[in-house]
C-alpha cells in the first residue's frame, strides 16, 4: 500500500543527512561533499519503488548513495529542481522493534509540528520512506554541547513532545529484555559482566517508578539526527519513535553528546523552563545509563541478526562497559535516592 502526504510550503520540509558518525555512534548516513558526490545507477528495485510514486519517472531521478548507514540503505533523489530522500529499510529491522508503519505516522507527525520533514511516500510493502531532503548545517556532539545550541535542541525536544501521541510504546528496560532473548535465540555469546548489568538495570528501574506522563518520544538523539535549517533544529530519523518517558529523550540526548553536568544541568533548566530539581538532575543520570545498556543489546541483537561488516560485538561491549563504569559512580546511589523524592 502506498500513503501520500499533502504537499507543505516547501521551505519546511526537505531533508539531510550530516557528517560521519564519531566513535558509539551508529546507523547514521553520512553526508558527501559536492566533489564525492556521484550518479549510481538504479537496481530493480529502486527503479520500481520511484516508478510507484504518483506523477514520478523513474528515468527522471538521479540517485547518489547516502553512505555510513548500518541498518538502511539510504539515497538523495534529485527530481528536476526538487530534492527527496529515498530510505529503505534493512533486512530484520522488525527484531529490533522497528515497526515501519508506526515510524510513517510518527514521521508525519513531526513534519507537522515544524520539527521533522516531510513526508512525501510511504510504500509499506518495500519498507520505503521518501521526504524531502532538509537543506542546513550538520550538527556534532561537540556544536550540539554549545548553550545556544542545547536551548534549540531542548525547544525543538519540547515542541513534539507537546505533539499528537505517536503509535507505539518504548520502554528502555522492556527493550533491553527483548533485545536480549532474541539475542539469545541466535546463539550470541554474551560478556560474564551480563548478570551484572540485568541487576542493575532492575534496580534503576524499580527507582524510576512508573513515569508522571507520557509523550511522543524519539528515543534516538544522536546529534546526526539532528540539522540546523538556520531558524530549527530539524530532527530525523523517526523509526524508534513511540510514545514514553520524557526523559529518556533527555538523557539519550544528554549522553549521546556526551554532555558533562554543568551542560546537563543548562539543558534541562531549557526543556524544564524551570529551576531544576534534585530528582529532575537525578532521572536524568539513570535515563542515561538505560540509554547506554539499551544501546550495547542493540549491539548484541546485530551481532547475531546482521550481515553487515561492522563490529557489532565491539560497539555492543564498548556501551556495556561505560554503563558499568558509571554505576560506579558515587552519586549513583545518591540518584536512585533523589528520584524518589
Amino acid at each position: 500500500m502506498i500513503y501520500l502526504t499533502r504537499p507543505r510550503r516547501r521551505h519546511l520540509e526537505a531533508r539531510t543527512v550530516r557528517a560521519p558518525a564519531v566513535l558509539l555512534r551508529r546507523r547514521r548516513p553520512a553526508r558527501r561533499s559536492s566533489a564525492e558526490e556521484y550518479k549510481t545507477p538504479m537496481d530493480d528495485r529502486i527503479r520500481h519503488i520511484l516508478e510507484r510514486v504518483p506523477g514520478w519517472k523513474a528515468q527522471d531521478c538521479t540517485l547518489t548513495p547516502l553512505l555510513g548507514g548500518i541498518t538502511n540503505r539510504n539515497f538523495k533523489v534529485v527530481r528536476g529542481d526538487e530534492a527527496f530522500v529515498l530510505r529503505i529499510g534493512g533486512e530484520g529491522t522488525a527484531l529490533l522493534g522497528i515497526d515501519r508503519r508506526n515510524e510513517h505516522r510518527a514521521s508525519v507527525l513531526a513534519a507537522a509540528c515544524g520539527v521533522g520533514a516531510e513526508v512525501v511516500c510511504f510504500m509499506d510493502d518495500e519498507s520505503a520512506l521518501i521526504t524531502r531532503f532538509i537543506e542546513g548545517s550538520p550538527v556534532t556532539p561537540e556544536s550540539a554541547a554549545r548553550p545556544d545550541l542545547l536551548r534549540r535542541a531542548a525547544e525543538s525536544i519540547r515542541r513534539y513532545h507537546a505533539g499528537v501521541s505517536f503509535p507505539g510504546w518504548f520502554s528502555a528496560p522492556a527493550t533491553v529484555r527483548n533485545y536480549w532473548q532474541l539475542a539469545r535465540e541466535r546463539n550470541v555469546q554474551f560478556p560474564q559482566t551480563l548478570s551484572q548489568a540485568l541487576e542493575l538495570m532492575d534496580v534503576i528501574e524499580n527507582a524510576l517508578g512508573v513515569p508522571a506522563r507520557s509523550v511522543p518520544c524519539h528515543n534516538d538523539l544522536l546529534a546526526a539526527n539532528f540539522v540546523d535549517d538556520g531558524r530549527t533544529l530539524r530532527i530525523l530519523d523517526w523509526e524508534y519513535a513511540a510514545q514514553g518517558d520524557p526523559f529518556f529523550d533527555l538523557g539519550n540526548f544528554s549522553v549521546n553528546q556526551r554532555l558533562g553536568p554543568e551542560r546537563c544541568e543548562l539543558f534541562l533548566g531549557y526543556y524544564l523552563e524551570r529551576s531544576v530539581r534534585p530528582a529532575d538532575r537525578a532521572r536524568l543520570e539513570l535515563m542515561k545509563l538505560l540509554s547506554d545498556l539499551r544501546e550495547a543489546f542493540w549491539g548484541f541483537l546485530q551481532s547475531g541478526v546482521s550481515r553487515l561488516d561492522f563490529d557489532f560485538k565491539k560497539y555492543a561491549v564498548d556501551h556495556l562497559g561505560r554503563f558499568l563504569k558509571n554505576v560506579t559512580a558515587p552519586e549513583f546511589s545518591e540518584w536512585l535516592k533523589a528520584v524518589k523524592e
